[in-house]
């Protein structure tokens, strides 16, 4: 790219910008620099939590290779909110939210300082995806960085991460365990920074954005706390200029067969069915038609070949130590479920930057194509007269596929949690949550801590949920989610009373409550009271869309 092409040179060149160049001088930088370009390191490092914790140190070295290559790093924060400690309270309905918060600073802030080109740190579960959404939106030459998971913490011999403490919070309830166990438990299933230790939602972004070709292969998948992870990201930092001079921008790699890819890599891993919601905002931001049917499509014809978390037995470091997420994704273009020929921000196709990984010799994390866990991939959306828009499930090799059963309707979370915890749900049930949808929360919540629950008192095996909310990557069992349209809109959860007989068939890809007349129970239904009325959850209760197509802000 031409030097008088940068959008920098804007803000910084000529005689009227003297007033402009003198503010840089303040902080640092010399004549000399004001002539290179500019990029922008946008960072949501925060002290609330582990997953993002390291991301100060991190945009050192990140800097460091910048600098090297000839660049100016203008490093700015975003923020980010913590899924697994706001999981189970009120403060989890401003999670979903951040992503929007995440993407609306980031692009501000790039259009404000017009910077030439993008590098975005990110780690926990939305900054991820909020990042990619700022960086399609300004369309300047960029990567995406994940910081990097956390190391498996290990409980009396065994591999733990975060969600084991979660379903250890219902088998104490049940008595299963004791309150001295869980507290043992507690205190060693997250060692260090990073984001969470399974194949959950952080996790699964970073596989996702690796395969889509926003992030170069082999550098998302190295743990937090490696001393790889510093040197990976100075060469980011040099390959940032790389990027910039080629003038590779989101709009040349974010094709439908990008999507597809990636789409296809989360299904094999057994990812986090927050995906669906994710791929389908980024799509529209990069003006993709991708609909919610195409990622259950892609799935049911992509074989489930990892034995991740939560549903395996395996951590997120255990497929780096197997040979990153390069091995599942050669294995996918080896069996033609991922087109290798797809671009990536290096310049390279994902074929070629696929080659030369070097797969653990007796590896057991990434199955063969000949011996996978289960022929479909983990992402299955289901329909019927309870979601006309659609509905998601994430289905693993242990997962139950039907179920009929009884619904024991609740109206928020905390009412369902506390019903589980004091052992009212029963063998055969079907817990219902409505009113947690992205407009009725609002926010749209994850529902773990009461699947984990139910995973945690034995049940995880004969009691179903039916949500318009949503779920973390660490939920395993039959649990649908995303339910569309959601029950604060008039959606057929409204209408559902205890009692009635919900029918699971993932096969047949049906959700249903059984002889009901749906239309004739919401005549005399009118919406609840509002739980916001100021700030900025009553304005993004105001203005969100529908799961099915991402939960999207209206313009």
């Amino acid at each position: 790219m031409a030097r008088r092409e940068l959008p920098s040179r804007t803000l910084y060149q000529g005689r009227d910008r003297a007033a402009a160049r003198s503010f840089l001088y303040a902080i640092g930088l010399s004549p000399e620099d004001i002539d290179k370009p500019f990029i922008g390191v946008s960072n949501c490092w925060t002290e609330t939590m582990p997953c993002n914790f390291g991301l100060r140190d991190l945009a050192v070295p990140l800097k460091a290779g910048i600098r090297a290559a000839g660049a100016n790093p203008m490093e700015f924060n975003t923020i980010a909110i913590s899924d697994g400690i706001t999981m189970g309270s009120e403060g989890m309905k401003t999670s979903l939210v951040s992503r929007e918060v995440v993407a609306d600073s980031i692009e501000l802030v790039t259009r404000g300082h017009m910077f030439d080109a993008l590098v975005c740190l990110a780690a926990c579960d939305k900054t991820t995806p909020g990042s990619a959404m700022a960086l399609i939106r300004v369309d300047r030459p960029g990567i995406v960085l994940y910081g990097g998971s956390i190391m498996a913490g290990s409980f009396r011999g065994r591999q733990v991460a975060v969600g084991d403490v979660y379903e250890a919070i219902g088998a104490a309830a049940a008595g299963k365990i004791t309150d001295a166990d869980l507290h043992e438990l507690e205190l060693v299933a997250c060692p260090g920074a990073g984001a969470c230790g399974g194949q959950y939602t952080a996790n699964t972004m970073s596989m996702m954005f690796e395969v889509i070709g926003l992030s170069p292969v082999g550098f998302n998948a190295i743990p937090a706390t490696d001393p790889e992870k510093h040197r990976a990201a100075e060469r980011i930092g040099r390959l940032a200029m790389d990027v910039l001079e080629n003038d590779r921008r989101p709009s040349q790699i974010l094709t439908r067969r990008a999507f597809d890819n990636a789409i296809a890599a989360v299904a094999a891993s057994g990812g986090s069915t927050n995906a669906v919601l994710h791929l389908l905002a980024l799509a529209r931001e990069a003006g993709v038609d991708l609909a919610i049917d195409d990622i259950d499509r892609i799935s049911r014809r992509t074989p489930l070949l990892c034995d991740l978390k939560p549903g395996g037995r395996f951590a997120a470091v255990e497929l780096y130590r197997a040979g990153g997420i390069a091995v599942l994704t050669k294995r996918l273009i080896d069996g033609g479920f991922i087109d290798g020929d797809a671009m990536t921000v290096t310049g390279r196709s994902l074929g070629e930057e696929c080659e030369s990984v070097q797969e653990t010799a007796g590896q057991v994390v990434v199955a063969p194509l000949s011996k996978p866990l289960r022929p479909e991939g983990g992402l299955v959306i289901l329909r019927g007269n309870l979601a006309p828009e659609g509905s998601v499930v994430k289905i693993t090799q242990h997962t139950t596929t039907t179920h009929r059963g009884p619904a024991r309707v609740f109206n928020r979370e905390e009412d369902a949690f506390a019903a589980v915890y004091a052992g009212r749900i029963k063998p055969g049930d079907t817990v219902v949550i409505r009113y947690e949808g992205p407009r009725g929360g609002p926010g749209m919540r994850e529902m773990l801590l009461v699947t984990a629950a139910i995973v945690g008192e034995g049940l995880g095996g004969s009691v179903a949920m039916v949500t318009d909310g949503r779920f973390s990557g660490a939920t395993q069992g039959l649990m649908v989610g995303h339910v569309a349209p959601e029950a604060a809109v008039g959606g057929p959860l409204a209408a559902l009373q205890d009692g009635d007989i919900i029918e699971i068939d993932v096969e047949s890809r049906k959700l249903g409550v059984v002889d009901v007349d749906i239309e004739a129970r919401l005549k005399d239904w009118s919406p609840p009271e509002a739980n916001y009325r100021r700030g900025v959850l009553a304005r993004y209760a105001a203005l969100v869309g529908s799961a099915s197509e991402g939960a999207m802000l209206k313009p």
